[in-house]
């Protein structure tokens, strides 16, 4: 599943019961906040309590794409999951750091590193496989 708005784009890469991996691409500002928090809020709705951002295709993020980040992470703390970022490039780097959100938002290499993090149960299978 893929949902696109403006200059933001959401795509499912794998998921399971408990998780979810999202290739977020594009700009994540205020034109794609609410299509962002939606789309993510759909997942945690479905029961997903974890969420892995791919990131390496996030062309830009604003405060108000940090304040989503930081909001889905409040989010999924308060059910017991998280969310992991990974492939950050080097101004998200840049931007958690400058705000002191890099300890809350961490980031890994890549979605591979991300899901070693979340206990094997809740991960989904990872490459997914091709039909």
């Amino acid at each position: 599943m893929s949902t696109q708005i403006r200059r933001l784009a959401i795509t499912e890469l794998a998921s399971c019961d408990a998780c979810a991996v999202l290739r977020v691409t594009g700009e994540l500002d205020q034109s794609g906040e609410a299509h962002f928090l939606g789309t993510l809020g759909a997942y945690v709705d479905s029961g997903h309590r974890h969420l892995v951002l791919d990131a390496t295709a996030l062309t830009f993020c604003d405060s108000r794409g940090l304040n989503c980040l930081l909001a889905m992470r409040w989010l999924l703390d308060r059910r017991e999951g998280r969310l992991l970022l990974a492939g950050a490039g080097r101004r998200l780097t840049e931007l958690l750091a400058q705000t002191r959100s890099d300890e809350l938002l961490p980031s890994h290499r890549t979605v591979a590193h991300a899901l070693a993090e979340l206990p094997e149960p809740h991960r989904p299978v990872w490459p997914p496989t091709q039909d």
